[in-house]
């Protein structure tokens, strides 16, 4: 054998050994690089859990200020039906008195005046206010309810109220009964 082929062999054979190292290099590579991409997948995850559990906090406090703010009203506007059956009874108070202020016994008037006091008295400390609707005020649409329309008996009344035939109360912010007006037209 030549030196030449002895070179060539040994060349071959520091090839041979060199090869494995790469293959072992570029399997160390992949696995490096599947480890990162599960490490990859492994954040991702962790980000849309996070997201979902951000949403679902988000949507549970909405939930909770929803219904405080919906229990609040409930307290505000609980008593709303015995409200609204008591105020034909005020009506027929106010017609007692006007038709008693005619009377001639004033202690009988004095006595339905003091009970229709204290029931108004009673009802307002509940939350019952009165909507205030006076002859000459503007019509407003969304707060008085036009029962008729009439000739405006002076030019100053044309669009305003010329008339209140049922006074309009309110519970808390919310109106529970609108004053009924006569408008001039």
């Amino acid at each position: 054998m030549s030196d030449k082929d002895t070179t060539t062999e040994e060349f071959d054979e520091v090839k041979d050994q060199n090869e494995p190292e790469v293959s072992e290099e570029n399997d160390s590579e992949q696995e490096e690089k599947d480890e990162l991409s599960v490490e990859d997948q492994l954040r991702e995850d962790l980000a849309k859990e996070k997201d979902k559990f951000l949403r679902l906090f988000a949507e549970f406090e909405n939930f909770k200020k929803r219904t405080s703010k919906e229990r609040v009203d409930l307290f505000k506007t609980a008593g709303q039906e015995i409200m609204l059956a008591l105020l034909p009874v005020m009506d027929d108070f106010d017609r007692a008195l006007k038709e008693l202020a005619k009377s001639e016994d004033k202690e009988m008037f004095k006595g339905v005046e003091l009970i229709r006091v204290k029931l108004r008295e009673t009802l307002k400390s509940k939350g019952l206010e009165e909507v205030s609707a006076q002859q000459g005020d503007v019509f407003d649409a969304e707060l008085h309810d036009a029962i008729t329309q009439i000739p405006a008996p002076d030019k100053k009344l044309k669009g305003k109220i010329v008339d209140v035939v049922e006074r309009g109360f309110k519970l808390g912010d919310r109106i529970i009964r609108h004053p009924k007006v006569v408008v001039g037209n």
